[in-house]
């Protein structure tokens, strides 16, 4: 089926501008990359300095051309490009490459760039960049950069999308143990976003994974789309995610909101359609291998074998700091082991299966990592050894590596504890086998929890979706229309409308009312300002807690008047729990997010959040839950009996239904404190900002 970017992806001819036989130059480097790359259609250079170019005739000018080019690349400077970009576009051209920046000193306005993106637009032409370097599409032979390159194998399983030219090079040309089929820098897109290259790559029949480095979505709703035809494809998504800021925190009302800056809505939205976040270059690169050498693992955590006790130690460290399952092995393999181990080891995971050596060690060595691949709580195993001299490896690993694998049917890699090469003929013979040769242990760790990751997405089961009343959503979205900031008795009201259990005062504006409001729903009590225009309470002294009588409260009242006004509500207290905070915030370009983790007056310092798109189900909120640092505390500690954890998570999925049902009405909320005690679940406080009125 025909693809939106064909023309421009897998032309049938291309016309390079700025060809040149100048070596080291963008002009040569393109024309050179085409013609090594077998190019089938036709390749016409242009430049009026030349008649012929590494043995191909040149123009002087894409008008000149005996017909229309699929796709035009231009190498030529910024201040003779727009000219070129006019010729091309009379000549009929649709389909760019634009890798300079676009920018000429003392330019006047509308700039050069908008200029370009103008034209473009009106004839409808789709363009790779600009600001970029180019692309490799190498199942079709188009090696269209203008940089040096090493020489790429059809066939790939592995496509590189990235906002970074460096990202891009830094990866595909240094390498060879990867097997790309498509790589692309995209630029500053002026008019291809990185959500059509990923479809594109999704088409494609050798895709298995995908490695983005993205900036942001240009295109946030397209890209959300794709990202749900991967999920349905089920090929992973492997992002460097960068540029996280805290801009919009500086604007935000709510804890939620500050807390929630412009990066949470990419991890809300990664955790949505399973895409495994890594931090850096060397993780990608080596969770592309993992991810295109294995298939999907199976049940279980790691064992590893080494043949040192200081780095089988080292195991164990970094796979506790990287979060990696190395589960205890059962009885039988205890047994087993035991009978091939030199006594002093330890029949262990991780395993030290070196002692003595001699003749007989690599049989030890298979037998060893045979036994803890068939162990039933081994879902992957890695052998660390480190390399040999020149960074080469030596072949016996492989084969006991081969030998176990083929046994157990797990996947198994090969990791050394400082970095070698991937250059080794055998490292990349072996790689590509299936026995991935990696380098550095966190590199791996970290490579693995991706696919460790990618698994248990897989296996998350659909949740039914969380019915609203009808009726309530359309009232509140006509209350709500009115924009402002709800005061806190009117938020809770809303979430108690909702079916979300909250806290009920009595607001009231006198200390009569106020006494008589205590008398009524008995003491202990709470007393809070609700004054207008005052967001956190707490911050100005406006809330008095565990108030046991009239005196108190009178005393409260008094201070509370003469300090903020006399305008208060009166709560019951609620039983002690943990205090916990659920809130959204909408981001310009996913809508809301939601808020999920520890509150309290310290929330924004202790951070112990985690985000989410709604809706979603009691299921997910456990599993959101379950990756908080302090989630132990809702087990109980020190004698105190354990918080009602499915009742918060029953709570968090009826406040994401809400939030999806009320998303063009709310800006900002909060929920803080959220009390959990050991019976339920109750809303103390809420905030409610919101959007501008419509």
């Amino acid at each position: 089926m025909a693809h939106k970017l064909d023309s421009l992806l897998q032309p049938r001819s291309i016309a390079v501008v700025g060809a040149s036989a100048k070596k080291l130059t963008v002009g040569n480097h393109t024309l050179a990359n085409l013609i090594a790359g077998d190019f089938p259609g036709d390749i016409y250079p242009v430049n009026p300095h030349y008649d012929n170019l590494l043995e191909l005739k040149c123009y002087a000018a894409v008008s000149a051309l005996p017909k229309i080019p699929d796709l035009v690349i231009f190498c030529v400077s910024d201040r003779r490009i727009e000219a070129a970009i006019d010729d091309a576009l009379q000549f009929g051209v649709r389909a760019f490459s634009i890798m300079s920046s676009l920018v000429i000193d003392d330019d006047q306005k509308p700039l050069l760039k908008d200029r370009i993106s103008a034209k473009l637009q009106a004839a409808n032409a789709i363009t790779c960049g600009a600001n970029g370097m180019g692309f490799y599409n190498i199942d079709h032979a188009v090696w269209a950069c203008g940089f040096d390159t090493r020489k790429h194998a059809k066939n790939g399983n592995v496509c590189l999308i990235s906002h970074s030219g460096a990202g891009m090079c830094g990866i595909v040309d240094c390498d060879h143990r990867l097997r790309f089929n498509l790589v692309v820098s995209t630029g500053n897109e002026l008019s291809v976003t990185m959500d059509e290259y990923l479809d594109y790559a999704l088409e494609l029949p050798g895709t298995k994974v995908i490695g983005l480095f993205i900036e942001t979505a240009r295109n946030p709703r397209s890209f959300e789309k794709a990202l749900a035809k991967a999920n349905r494809k089920k090929i992973p998504i492997i992002a460097i995610k960068v540029g996280r800021s805290a801009e919009s925190a500086a604007l935000a009302v709510s804890h939620s909101g500050a807390i929630a800056g412009d990066d949470a809505a990419y991890e809300a939205l990664f955790d949505r359609y399973g895409v495994q976040r890594v931090r850096d270059m060397d993780e990608l690169a080596t969770a592309l291998i993992l991810h295109s050498e294995w298939p999907v693992i199976g049940p279980g955590g790691l064992v590893s074998l080494h043949d040192s006790g200081g780095e089988r130690q080292l195991m164990m460290d970094l796979a506790d700091e990287h979060g990696i399952p190395m589960p205890q092995i059962s009885a039988q393999t205890v047994k087993t082991l035991e009978s091939i181990l030199d006594p002093e080891l330890p029949a262990v995971n991780p395993l030290d299966g070196w002692s003595r050596g001699g003749a007989n060690a690599d049989l030890q060595m298979t037998s060893c990592l045979t036994a803890l691949m068939q162990d039933t709580n081994a879902a992957v195993a890695v052998l660390m050894h480190d390399r040999a001299p020149d960074g080469k490896i030596y072949a016996e690993y492989l084969q006991y590596m081969r030998h176990a694998s083929q046994v157990s049917g797990k996947p198994v890699a090969l990791v050394a504890a400082r970095q070698g090469t991937g250059d080794d003929a055998l490292v990349v013979e072996a790689t590509r086998d299936g026995l991935p040769v990696l380098d550095g242990v966190s590199n791996f760790l970290a490579a693995l929890r991706t696919a460790f990751g990618w698994r248990d997405f897989l296996d998350r089961k659909k949740e039914s979706e969380i019915r609203l009343d009808a009726d309530v959503v359309s009232s509140w979205r006509s209350a709500l229309r009115h924009g402002g900031t709800l005061s806190e008795s009117i938020s809770l009201q809303l979430l108690g409308d909702f079916d979300i259990a909250a806290n009920t005062g009595h607001d009231c504006a006198s200390l009569e009312q106020t006494l008589a409001a205590a008398e009524k729903i008995a003491y202990p009590v709470a007393l809070k300002t609700a004054a207008e225009g005052i967001a956190h309470k707490s911050d100005v002294g406006g809330v008095i807690l565990n108030i046991e009588n009239a005196t108190a409260l009178t005393s409260g009242y008094d201070e509370i008047s003469r300090e903020i006004g006399p305008n208060v509500t009166v709560y019951p207290m609620l039983a002690n729990g943990v205090e916990m905070i659920l809130g959204a915030k909408q981001d310009p370009q996913f809508g809301p997010v939601i808020v999920l983790g520890f509150g309290g007056i310290h929330a924004e310092i202790l951070g112990d959040v985690v985000f989410a798109l709604p809706p979603f189900g009691p299921t997910t909120a456990r599993q959101l839950l379950d990756r908080l640092r302090m989630r132990p505390l809702l087990d109980g500690v020190r004698g105190k009996k354990a918080a009602a954890i499915d009742a918060f998570c029953a709570m968090a999925a009826q406040f994401s239904a809400m939030v999806d049902a009320l998303r063009l009405e709310i800006q900002e909320i909060d929920i803080n404190p959220v009390i959990v005690d050991e019976r339920s679940a109750t809303a103390a406080d809420a905030l409610i900002v919101c959007q501008l009125k419509r």
